[in-house]
């Protein structure tokens, strides 16, 4: 990978920051080989400060980690009119505050996967997802 490379992978990963209007502490971009080996998939994850708790914002596969990164940019540009908007109420195991997030996505099993996305699914309990109005 060139210096050249990584000024490219930063700019890209910078632009879907400002994007979706988070900061870069928030953002965690997760490179993993593809199931075929030859592709890398990217995992884009959202960290919420407020319950200190992760969720799936999208993934994606390309090529290589600045392809993947541009197929997540053109992803992050359209996603309000490719998906829709849910709303999910949860509660970690152990506490017992009612937590709001949301999720956009194809449908509402997409945005539970978002919401379970690298977690044991016993330490979430849901109390209510909800496709949200067309606004």
């Amino acid at each position: 990978m060139t210096r050249d490379n990584n000024l490219e992978i930063a700019r890209l990963q910078q632009a879907i920051g400002d994007h979706i209007g988070v900061g870069q502490n928030s953002l965690v971009f997760n490179f993993e080989p593809a199931d075929d080996g030859r592709k890398v998939k990217l995992f884009l994850i959202t960290v919420n400060p407020r319950h200190n708790q992760s969720f799936l914002f999208h993934q994606c596969e390309g090529v290589d980690r600045v392809s993947a990164l541009k197929v997540m940019l053109d992803y992050v540009r359209t996603y309000k009119e490719r998906d829709s908007s849910y709303t999910i109420q949860w509660s970690a195991r152990g506490e017992n505050q009612l937590q709001t997030s949301y999720f956009r996505a194809k449908n509402v099993l997409e945005a539970l996967d978002k919401l379970f996305y690298d977690r044991d699914p016993n330490s979430i309990t849901v109390f209510s997802v909800m496709l949200n109005p067309i606004t």
